[in-house]
């Protein structure tokens, strides 16, 4: 799928409006990501904010219920958009979203998961942030308030909660290299 930057951002809000929207709260969510997600331009280079963006509304794409087929969100995501042939790049980055590794260990999913190309990247870092800083219902959050609320919403014996619990501390990483690529470039009052 050979697309115009405009073009791909328009195709993947319309995706996740089509897949996302019918989940209600979730679609609060992922919508605040992408707005996130844009305030973020400056930890990225101008030719990967596309991606980035693109990414972000694509997400959680894997929580539609005609898309789940394994019940682990960023692996369903990101197998669909691969059979409709999205650029390999955003298909990876929805992959591997938000620590979706450590998930996948919970779940025993890692070779399912080893399909798609894990990116350490500015990109990746965005989208984390983005993400981890976005609460549920669309709220700003602190990373370390979004990772309490996502703590206290699933059970302590849930794949999700045990995987938080080593997600944590090796994401944060994440947030403090945007925090860092911002330095300077914007006040905390133009990013949040």
């Amino acid at each position: 799928m050979e697309v115009q930057a405009t073009e791909l951002i328009s195709e993947s809000a319309r995706l996740a409006r089509q897949f996302v929207a019918p989940l209600g709260r979730r679609w609060t969510h992922v919508q605040s990501v992408a707005q996130r997600a844009e305030k973020l331009r400056l930890a990225v280079a101008d030719s990967d904010l596309p991606v980035l963006v693109s990414a972000a509304w694509l997400h959680d794409i894997g929580y539609a219920s005609s898309l789940a087929t394994t019940g682990f969100h960023p692996l369903d995501g990101a197998r669909y958009l691969r059979t409709i042939e999205f650029p390999s790049r955003i298909v990876n980055l929805v992959a591997h979203h938000s620590g979706a590794r450590f998930e996948a260990r919970e779940r025993g999913l890692e070779d399912e998961l080893s399909e798609f190309d894990c990116e350490d990247s500015p990109v990746m870092d965005a989208l984390v942030t983005a993400d981890l800083t976005t609460g549920p219902d669309g709220q700003r959050l602190t990373y370390r308030g979004r990772i309490g609320e996502i703590l206290v919403r699933y059970p302590e014996d849930h794949p999700v909660h045990q995987a938080w619990l080593k997600a944590a501390d090796p994401l944060e990483a994440c947030v403090r290299r945007v925090e860092q690529r911002l330095t300077g470039r914007l006040s905390s009052d133009e990013w949040s």
